[in-house]
């Protein structure tokens, strides 16, 4: 570990570190899917205006490039569930040198709900 070179930037952490890392993916999932519910309140109240709004979002929602995002949203809603057992984790189990591979299991089960999503879809 005396190789491993730490910035000053975020408090001290290493950047080469997975754990840095799952904290940035953490922290981005968490900005992205705040700005999508402003989105999603959006489409909920199109409910609210009637059957014709929503069944003309819904047609618009069939578009590729929707359902795309709808993979992306979901690998998002993964990554910040699991960064979220992964803090949990920290704060209350003993944490030490298995800290890695518990942080790769985090983001190969997030990629795994993704593209079951994905095959389910298709």
């Amino acid at each position: 570990m005396a190789d491993v070179k730490y910035s000053s930037w975020p408090f001290g952490a290493a950047r080469s570190h997975p754990v840095y890392w799952a904290f940035i993916v953490h922290r981005l999932s968490g900005v992205l899917l705040a700005l999508f519910l402003p989105v999603h309140f959006w489409t909920l109240s199109l409910a609210i205006q009637g059957e014709a709004a929503l069944d003309s979002f819904l047609v618009w929602s069939e578009a590729p490039w929707v359902k795309a995002g709808e993979i992306g949203l979901v690998i998002l809603l993964a990554a910040h569930m699991m960064g979220g057992v992964r803090l949990l984790a920290v704060e209350f189990l003993p944490w030490r040198d298995w800290q890695k591979t518990l942080v790769a299991l985090v983001f190969g089960i997030s990629l795994a709900v993704g593209l079951a999503m994905l095959m389910n879809m298709l």
